[in-house]
């Protein structure tokens, strides 16, 4: 546990809790989040997921443009949900990243865990994308993910990121709760099933 990493762990906690109140500050938090990680993933050796922090930091520009759109009266994003069409290309998208990236990891690199490394990394964008795109299955992969992730920091002795990413999913619970709140239709659809 150094120094940094502490430090990265309270920037990213204030980043998802931003993200789930829906606030687009969210997005240049999470850019100093992810270069404080950069760093800690390249000491151990975690090289995919160095590469998804260095890609991160151009999402979180997307995510911020995309988010300056759509807004509701509130000051809040307008939430959206994602159709199975987009879900299954995206998710073999994902696939598809995880394999390349891996076999490149396994092949080129010192890579500790370079398959799991790259898979997580592979549907991290997957659901970094969605989250950018406002779909509130973002929420579901998140959690999904965070789970895997928490066990494999544990492992790679980054106890501060494994507790972290522990946090991860009760925030992404949270934020599912919350947008699942504000869909559009689903108030309409619970007002008239009371």
């Amino acid at each position: 546990m150094s120094p940094l990493e502490i430090i990265a762990v309270l920037v990213n906690v204030l980043g998802v809790w931003l993200t789930a109140r829906r606030t687009p500050w969210c997005w240049p938090v999470s850019v100093v989040a992810v270069l404080l990680y950069v760093w800690i993933f390249y000491d151990v050796k975690l090289y995919s997921d160095m590469l998804l922090q260095v890609v991160f930091a151009f999402l979180q520009g997307y995510g911020w443009w995309r988010w300056q759109t759509g807004r509701m009266d509130q000051g809040k994003v307008r939430i959206e949900r994602l159709s199975t069409r987009l879900a299954l290309v995206s998710l073999a998208l994902g696939a598809l990243i995880s394999v390349l990236l891996g076999a490149a990891m396994a092949h080129f690199t010192d890579a500790s865990l370079p398959w799991l490394d790259a898979s997580l990394t592979g549907f991290s964008l997957v659901a970094s994308y969605w989250a950018a795109r406002k779909f509130i299955a973002s929420w579901w992969l998140w959690i999904v993910l965070d789970a895997i992730y928490s066990g494999l920091y544990y492992y790679k002795a980054l106890p501060l990121t494994a507790v972290l990413y522990a946090g991860f999913i009760l925030l992404a619970v949270y934020g599912l709760r919350a947008w699942r709140r504000d869909l559009p239709g689903d108030n309409a659809a619970a007002a008239v099933a009371s």
